[in-house]
């Protein structure tokens, strides 16, 4: 080893002398908490977690058309089960990593009241709802919808986002006056941050279980395997739970 090579060796701290790389593809939903559980994630392993939000699934289109994703975080449970037993999945590794929370929100304050009375007021406004066809979040949405005997009442003013993203950025940008969301998008240090909310009992919609799954392409990725060791972690866990998940 030369002399510079030698003295940088020494100075890096050792999970840095093995430090990869691991791209993960990652549920909208969880855009926050998974920023900041990819820092944490480096900053404990020296490996690097190279991130991309979407709809789950419209990973699981990507992954089939051999996107190079080497684990998924995923929105639901269905698709990472879907893809191990395809053959595109690592068997055994998947795992529930955190379990989702619906709310209906408005960006302003007075606008849904504490029960979601608001949905039977014909003119409440447009109501945003993630592609029930792609978003966990979205199926749930229109779950609740029939539950409440509302489904075809609320059709003419509901908004569709591709995801769930998409139909936060309508409710935040007065697109819509109000939308089902995940709630981590709306909580910020233990409470709804701004607007207006109904926390949706969970008993109204079937649980919103989020695998995690490491992908055909990650099966001897050492960075992916530490990640998915980091995500079981009581710092992961812990991170987690401040942006409004279950575990």
């Amino acid at each position: 080893m030369r002399p510079a090579a030698l003295l940088l060796a020494l100075l890096l701290p050792p999970a840095a002398l093995h430090a990869a790389e691991v791209n993960v593809a990652v549920a909208a939903n969880f855009s926050a908490p998974m920023r900041k559980l990819a820092a944490a994630f480096e900053q404990a392993s020296g490996h690097k977690a190279t991130l991309a939000f979407g709809s789950t699934g419209r990973f699981y289109a990507q992954v089939k058309n051999g996107a190079p994703f080497q684990v998924l975080l995923a929105a639901d449970d269905e698709t990472p089960a879907r893809l191990e037993k395809e053959g595109l999945a690592v068997p055994g590794s998947r795992f529930t990593y955190a379990t989702g929370r619906l709310v209906l929100w408005s960006a302003s304050p007075g606008v849904v009241d504490e029960r979601g009375e608001v949905l039977r007021k014909p003119g409440a406004g447009k109501v945003a709802i993630a592609d029930a066809r792609l978003s966990p979040y979205g199926a749930a949405a229109i779950e609740v919808l029939k539950r409440l005997g509302l489904d075809q009442a609320l059709h003419p003013r509901l908004v569709q986002g591709e995801n769930i993203s998409q139909a936060h950025q309508f409710v935040a940008t007065g697109n819509a006056q109000m939308g089902f969301v995940a709630l981590s998008q709306v909580i910020v240090d233990g409470r709804i941050e701004k607007g207006s909310a109904w926390h949706v009992p969970a008993d109204l919609h079937s649980p919103i279980r989020q695998d995690a799954v490491v992908l055909a392409a990650g099966k001897d990725s050492p960075a992916a395997a530490a990640l998915m060791a980091f995500l079981r972690s009581d710092a992961a866990r812990a991170i987690i739970r401040a942006h409004g998940y279950e575990l």
